[in-house]
């Protein structure tokens, strides 16, 4: 099954997870592929999961790509444009007609404006799929994840687990404790905790999503 990466804030890896994803299940023997609906200030992002998904074209991977660095919404107002979540839903569809597995990437955090009256959170309640929640392992992240999943479910939809992201090499006592207590306090699974620098994801949790 297809499912959505969402993150807990910006900045937080979720184009590294979701590549080390793909990667996993493409070396897995699945048909899986990534989608960026929508990009903002570079696309980067997008880029990375083409590549990652066998060098699918970019325009497949991302159809909506708006130059300027802030949320959708606002850069829609920016460059005189709006942003059509048909067309990101289309885009979704379109992908699923013809690979057996879609890692959809959202833009920065859960709640990030699309238009005026549709985020992130609209898109994967549209989209109907199983969510996982990047963060980045530091103080303040045990708030942001358990905010985050409460706001998945308040949308009627499931919250598959969790990827703790190591961003820094050294730490410091919340980034040693945050594992043990987001597994204590979460309610959903821990699907990995990735050190810093590490460049791979075992595909076996990702299998049953």
């Amino acid at each position: 099954m297809s499912f959505f990466i969402t993150g807990t804030d910006t900045a937080v890896g979720k184009t590294y997870v979701t590549r080390l994803i793909l990667e996993a299940l493409r070396s897995a023997g699945l048909d899986a592929v990534g989608y960026k609906p929508v990009a903002c200030g570079d696309r980067d992002d997008a880029t990375i999961l083409a590549e990652a998904s066998g060098g699918i074209a970019i325009e497949a991977v991302n159809p909506v790509y708006l130059k300027t660095p802030v949320a959708p919404y606002v850069a829609g107002m920016l460059e005189n444009r709006e942003v059509d979540p048909a067309v990101l839903i289309d885009g979704f569809r379109q992908l699923s007609s013809t690979h057996g597995k879609v890692i959809v990437e959202g833009a920065g955090g859960w709640e990030v404006p699309i238009t005026a009256d549709y985020r992130i959170s609209d898109l994967a309640a549209d989209l109907k799929l199983p969510v996982v929640v990047v963060a980045g392992n530091r103080l303040g992240v045990i708030n942001h994840i358990l905010l985050t999943i409460q706001a998945i479910q308040a949308r009627g939809l499931t919250c598959a687990g969790i990827i703790l992201n190591q961003l820094e090499d050294e730490m410091d006592t919340a980034m040693i404790t945050n594992k043990g207590v987001i597994e204590n306090l979460a309610g959903v699974p821990l699907l990995d905790h990735l050190i810093y620098g590490q460049d791979f994801l075992e595909a076996d949790a990702f299998l049953k999503i």
